[in-house]
């Protein structure tokens, strides 16, 4: 193993990533664990004093009040919001893989345990022949896979479990992120369970809506007292 961790993958784009993994950090924090975090891969950063920096990153950092050097947490930044082979192509940059590894090697120096949030999901390329379920083998991780609450879910939360299988990742389990109780139905209350059944995968847990929650201005709501609530936490840490 390189590394103490946990990679946070998601069945698409904008199901919650970022969320849950400034949730777990924050409530590894909360458990005395020397706990760190990293996005590897960023797109749609923004510049800031002459660099590009990612509102995620930002959100990550700021939920466990860490200082740790921003090209260790996030090693690649790319300004359009795309797939990073997208962006690649379209804007003629170089996009260096190596440095994932070694910032990853840094970080887990320095902490106990990193939580690393990946970018779409396990099929986001990142160059032509490097994808992100090829960073999460490399960097020798579990992967926690979060998923929506509503419709589609099961067949992109199947999918997603399938090929992390036949390409030797291991899922711990799989997180059900923005439930909102008083809009959610019959289907979405059974969803949780038919895709652990369907799936072999154990459901870690179940985090609610916060509608206090807002990624782009660091408000973290209760974030990091619903992970606490409502995810097991000793399936994310207890094999350590």
């Amino acid at each position: 193993m390189v590394g103490k961790g946990i990679f946070i993958t998601g069945t698409d784009t904008g199901v919650g990533k970022t969320v849950v993994a400034a949730g777990l950090a924050g409530a590894l924090k909360a458990r005395g664990i020397n706990v760190g975090v990293m996005k590897p891969v960023a797109t749609g950063a923004v510049w800031n004093k002459g660099r590009l920096v990612s509102d995620d990153v930002r959100f990550l950092l700021n939920a466990i009040d860490s200082d740790d050097d921003l090209d260790l947490v996030c090693p690649v930044n790319i300004e359009l919001p795309a797939a990073p082979y997208s962006a690649q192509l379209i804007d003629k940059i170089n996009i260096n893989t190596d440095k994932i590894l070694h910032a990853f090697l840094e970080l887990s120096r320095k902490h106990d345990f990193v939580v690393v949030e990946g970018i779409g999901g396990l099929l986001v390329p990142i160059k032509e022949d490097y994808f992100v379920a090829d960073m999460i083998n490399e960097l020798e991780l579990p992967a926690v896979l979060v998923t929506r609450p509503d419709i589609g879910t099961i067949n992109h939360s199947l999918l997603t479990v399938n090929e992390a299988k036949n390409r030797g990742i291991g899922i711990r389990g799989f997180i059900i992120n923005g439930f909102d109780a008083a809009k959610g139905g019959k289907v979405e209350k059974i969803n949780p369970e038919i895709i652990e059944t369907l799936s072999g995968v154990p459901l870690l847990g179940i985090l609610p809506f916060d509608p206090d929650l807002d990624e782009t201005g660091s408000n973290f709501g209760n974030i990091v007292g619903l992970t606490q609530k409502h995810i097991n936490m000793e399936k994310i840490y207890d094999k350590y």
